[in-house]
């Protein structure tokens, strides 16, 4: 992981208040010059800070509203390719592998709960998966967010 210096950390800071903010306004305001930003933002995406440049899209507005997080438990043994065949399946937008009980959690979405049953049917029949359970999800209350771990790194820095 790099180390971020406080100049980092206030790039970040100002990416995150506002992600469609260009080099010329990130430079005024961090009173640096466009190639000073410039550079570091091609280290920081080179060392790996940025996750992605993909836009996140209201999944209601693409038509699939009902959202829900699936529970998976595997046959460690197949880990990597059940995860392979996972990632085929469209309606899952996101996954994290877990310790403990269960082994790997699904967010899904769906238009429906009959999509919901039948996308839970599709993980059920992949080879090495044991079991699901089902969580329909009711709202975010708190979207992802770095804003405030940006700041305690900022204090801390």
């Amino acid at each position: 992981m790099p180390v971020l210096d406080r100049t980092d950390l206030e790039l970040l800071t100002a990416l995150a208040e506002d992600p469609r903010t260009t080099v010329v306004k990130l430079a005024d305001r961090l009173r640096l010059s466009r190639n000073t930003i410039q550079a570091r933002m091609a280290r920081l995406e080179q060392t790996g800070v940025f996750e992605s440049y993909e836009r996140s899209f209201s999944t209601e507005v693409l038509g699939f509203p009902l959202q829900a997080f699936i529970s998976i438990g595997v046959r460690q043994t197949e880990l990597p390719r059940i995860i392979a065949e996972l990632s085929r399946v469209p309606e899952i937008v996101q996954a994290h592998g877990l310790s403990g009980s269960i082994d790997l959690l699904a967010r899904v979405a769906c238009r429906d709960a009959r999509h919901l049953f039948d996308t839970d049917a599709r993980i059920l029949s992949i080879e090495g998966v044991e079991r699901t359970e089902t969580s329909l999800a009711m709202g975010e209350v708190i979207p992802f967010r770095v804003a405030g771990l940006i700041g305690l790194a900022r204090r801390e820095a």
